[in-house]
């Protein structure tokens, strides 16, 4: 007993004759234990943060190129393809056009009309001449990314969405009138809906405490739904082509317009995915719904075409593809892949419908089917998610305390879908009340569509002076 009770008292002296070296060896040389591991804690988060930071704007910067592409080369020569050989360049320029005179415009204050402070409805011009948009996160749009690379994403999508009219007035419309009409029709119509939608204090915001809060993750409303309403409002005003429809007028170059389709179908993964503005699962979620549509409306569109002339043609294919990528663009950030399927297949069966059946009852002369494709396609699209939208996709209703909220009808919130229906609404009404209101105004002033026999020219001569094919005389 006396030998167990010295071993212990042994073990204690030798514990407390080793104590300061063991502090020593855990502390270091300095002394300072705690301030050494916060110091070293506190460099480990901000290598973190710079290295998640590095990764969402590698992908930010890619999406943003991809969207780029979608207009030029994807959306040019997906148009050029389906006009006569006569109008293939005018109908190019358009796009091209677009890709500069929005960028100018976009950096001198419509950025700031769209994602600028204001009200419900418009920004302000805190942030006129780019002011205020550098290197630092703007943390209400996107935490982990420059506000510049935020703000040149953003200018993509304003880039094509006028580009997308222009499909409706294909080989009719002056080149200088098409450069005014979309100047204002993007100041009129995009800014207010963008901001309505996206930005800060808009009325139909989802994320930023929106009155009415709208679900559109890539633009249903704010691209297609405008675009293609506007499209409709132009093939009416304008009036139809010479010779439509009595004289066949078919694309002179299916081939060019796969290509196009094609490009716009991979494009359209910085479209969908990169509204993320990460790269996260969500940016996953919404890349897998964006091709999984794009496929089942490939399928629709081809299938009901099948039924209908006993063949499926590659032109109803591709078209029917772009329907399906433009229905889920509003639910690709909301939506499983099961849905998204099944959005995609309805999409192109109906937007088919729309192009080879409605259009040809009423006999408007929407030249490359903007409204068929991207307004009805938009439309469908949005109250479609606002059926399917679910929180374990993307959880952004919430309550005070922090707890998740339902997403969509078939996940409990039934009013989503009145709140979809506004947005649509609103979209629609935009989209008719601007574009008649500027299309006067232009066709007042400087005037609309080239004359009979520039129309009978060609819109490459009459307008550029250039042709796109040259061919030589056989010797």
């Amino acid at each position: 007993m006396k030998c167990r009770l010295i071993a212990r008292l042994a073990t204690a002296l030798l514990a407390l004759a080793l104590a300061p070296q063991v502090f020593a060896l855990s502390a270091g040389v300095t002394g300072r234990p705690v301030a050494d591991t916060n110091s070293r804690l506190a460099k480990l988060e901000q290598q973190t943060a710079e290295a998640k930071s590095s990764a969402d704007n590698a992908w930010m910067l890619t999406s943003t190129a991809l969207v780029l592409m979608m207009t030029g080369p994807g959306l040019a020569l997906f148009y050029s393809g389906l006009v006569r050989k006569k109008n293939v360049l005018g109908t190019m320029m358009q796009s091209f056009a677009l890709m500069a005179v929005i960028t100018v415009l976009w950096g001198l204050f419509s950025y700031s009309l769209s994602f600028g402070s204001g009200n419900s409805f418009i920004g302000g011009l805190h942030n006129i001449f780019l002011q205020d948009v550098g290197a630092s996160p703007d943390a209400d749009y996107a935490p982990t990314i420059p506000a510049q690379t935020f703000m040149v994403y953003q200018l993509m999508f304003a880039i094509i969405t006028p580009a997308l009219i222009a499909g409706a007035f294909a080989e009719r419309m002056k080149f200088s009138a098409m450069l005014l009409f979309t100047v204002l029709w993007s100041i009129v119509v995009y800014d207010p809906m963008a901001h309505m939608v996206w930005g800060k204090g808009g009325l139909l915001n989802a994320s930023l405490g929106g009155r009415f809060p709208t679900l559109d993750f890539a633009g249903g409303t704010v691209v297609h739904i405008t675009s293609g309403v506007s499209a409709l409002v132009c093939a009416l005003y304008l009036g139809k082509r010479v010779g439509y429809p009595h004289e066949q007028m078919p694309p002179h170059s299916v081939v060019l317009s796969f290509v196009g389709a094609c490009l716009l179908w991979v494009g359209w993964f910085g479209f969908n995915a990169g509204s993320a503005l990460a790269a996260g699962s969500l940016a996953t979620s919404a890349f897998v719904a964006t091709h999984f549509a794009a496929a089942a409306a490939a399928l629709g569109w081809a299938g009901a075409e099948w039924l209908r002339n006993g063949k499926p043609s590659v032109l109803g294919g591709i078209s029917g593809a772009v329907a399906g990528l433009v229905a889920i663009t509003p639910a690709s950030g909301f939506v499983k892949p099961m849905p998204a399927l099944l959005i995609g297949l309805t999409a192109g069966v109906f937007c088919y419908w729309m192009v080879s059946k409605v259009k040809s009852t009423f006999g408007y002369d929407d030249s490359l089917d903007a409204f068929g494709v991207h307004g009805a396609g938009g439309t469908l699209g949005a109250l479609l998610t606002g059926v399917f939208a679910v929180s374990a996709v993307n959880p952004i209703f919430k309550d005070a305390q922090g707890n998740i909220l339902p997403s969509g009808l078939l996940e409990g919130n039934a009013h989503q879908l009145i709140n979809q229906l506004l947005g649509v609404a609103i979209a629609w009404l935009l989209g008719v009340v601007g574009t008649l209101a500027i299309l006067k105004l232009v066709d007042a002033t400087i005037g609309l569509r080239v004359t009979e026999e520039e129309e009978v020219q060609g819109l490459d001569l009459s307008q550029h002076g250039e042709e796109g094919y040259y061919w030589e005389a056989s010797a």
